[in-house]
């Protein structure tokens, strides 16, 4: 027998944007899809309406696109065999399924109210049941009690008929065996909602089949869903794919992530706007619930194909570190040659420096000057833009160090040595300071000091020589002279 050809899926809800844990899941099922020369499908699971998020279906495909995902199948790729790939777009393959399963006995519809099962888990919760299991009362409804639930204009849900005292067991390919029983899933659970509409664990199941996914890589949240979609598979006599459940993601307080948690930067959009690169992004999330072989800290995305193997992810719980992020993406920023680290850091220099005004050797000039110094592009910003539009002094001490009696003196000798400087070089404006440190007899930070809090505002940054290279003599001249 042929040995089925690799199929995973990353199939995301459009309720929000790529998430770090929805990053790490796409990641590890591309990664082991690659190893496998297999196929990574990019699915949509769209039916919680409400909670749809505009934009962010093709928001969360173009950030993994960005990452250096790139889905095999899509909407945006569809392979006809299998599409559509939108879950409201499949709406009439789910209720010919269930319908199936009804006429076969595995499935029945159900009329009771929200508000009568609310009634009965009540009733159920008070007489010392632990755990709310559905009472199977419309299972064993007479044929006049549903003539009269239609008339009343009731509209049924579709239950699934779970076999009692079922074991549901599988090899969990992170955890090894797990083990549950069909007593233990809630009772006879919906699959049809009455608007129309499968529940996740009913869609999943056909869709995963009908694309024919062999393996489901996902986060251990979903591990108790993983038996419900067992007992439907055994329903239709279908193989399941294999499962396998990556551990959470928590803070560093141990605690899960949650998206609401402002503390933390969560979202793709927001590293991509920050000036994170994708794959200094790759290899972070890549560490975060797997482990290589080698003690490497660094890798490409082709050196992750080679080597992931889904038997060393994590079964502890992998903690975010957002310094270790930044740390990650330095090391990746520091690694561009000169002209892809122009490239990337010439939209942040725009947000300071008018582009218009200096050719691109002039600018390369002054983004190497910080390249060594930023964890993200965002980071060049605060600094060019102190000297470009300098804050007010702030601090006794650095108004201390303007108000010195020798300031007028070094600031007057410094403009007399510009005024002669034929060319602005590094040598050149090093040898100025030589000449006005013998003129006046000031030195040290009586000397530097102040005419960085002139040109800059602050009391810290790049080498003065550096920032009188990018201001140019005539503006250091214009605002010494102030």
């Amino acid at each position: 027998m042929e040995e089925k050809k690799v199929r995973v899926r990353y199939a995301p809800s459009p309720t929000g944007f790529l998430h770090i844990g929805g990053a790490r899941s796409a990641l590890f099922n591309y990664l082991f899809a690659k190893k496998y020369n297999g196929q990574i499908i990019f699915r949509i699971e769209d039916t919680d309406i409400e909670r749809n998020v505009p934009g962010g279906e093709k928001s969360q495909y173009d950030d993994l696109r960005w990452l250096g995902i790139d889905p095999d199948e899509s909407p945006y790729e569809p392979n006809e065999k299998y599409a559509p790939y939108r879950q409201m777009e499949r709406l009439d393959i789910y209720r010919q399924y269930a319908e199936e399963l009804v006429r076969r006995g595995d499935a029945y519809y159900c009329y009771c109210t929200n508000e009568e099962l609310e009634i009965r888990k009540e009733e159920q919760l008070n007489n010392g049941v632990k755990a709310y299991k559905y009472d199977r009362k419309c299972l064993n409804a007479t044929k006049e009690q549903i003539e009269a639930y239609k008339k009343e204009g009731r509209k049924p849900c579709i239950r699934i008929k779970l076999h009692d005292h079922e074991k549901i067991e599988f090899d969990d390919l992170v955890r090894g065996k797990v083990t549950f029983s069909s007593d233990d899933l809630g009772g006879d659970f919906v699959i049809m909602k009455s608007n129309g509409i499968p529940t996740y664990n009913f869609a999943v199941v056909i869709d995963d089949h009908l694309m024919e996914i062999t393996h489901v890589l996902r986060g251990e949240e979903h591990l108790s869903n993983t038996p419900k979609q067992i007992a439907i598979y055994r329903m239709f006599n279908w193989e399941p794919p294999k499962f396998g459940h990556m551990t959470i993601i928590v803070n560093q307080n141990g605690k899960k992530l949650s998206k609401r948690d402002n503390n933390i930067l969560q979202f793709m959009s927001q590293y991509r706007d920050l000036g994170y690169l994708p794959e200094a992004i790759v290899n972070f999330i890549l560490l975060l619930g797997w482990t290589p072989d080698s003690n490497k800290e660094i890798f490409s995305m082709d050196e992750a194909k080679e080597e992931f193997d889904p038997k060393r992810l994590s079964t502890s719980p992998s903690m975010f570190d957002q310094q270790k992020m930044t740390w990650t993406n330095a090391q990746y920023i520091r690694r561009l040659d000169d002209a892809r680290y122009l490239e990337f850091i010439k939209p942040f220099m725009g947000k300071a420096l008018d582009l218009s005004k200096y050719d691109d050797k002039t600018l390369l000039d002054i983004a190497l000057l910080y390249k060594d110094e930023i964890g993200c592009g965002n980071d060049i910003i605060a600094p060019l833009t102190n000297i470009i539009s300098p804050s007010e002094v702030e601090g006794e001490e650095e108004k201390a160090m303007l108000a010195l009696d020798t300031t007028p003196k070094v600031f007057k000798a410094l403009i007399e040595e510009l005024n002669e400087l034929k060319e602005v070089n590094p040598e050149n404006i090093k040898q100025v300071f030589k000449n006005v440190q013998n003129a006046i007899g000031v030195k040290g930070k009586a000397l530097y000091m102040p005419v960085r809090l002139a040109l800059t505002g602050v009391s810290h940054g790049i080498e003065l020589v550096n920032i009188i290279k990018i201001l140019g003599k005539e503006e250091v001249i214009a605002r010494l002279s102030k």
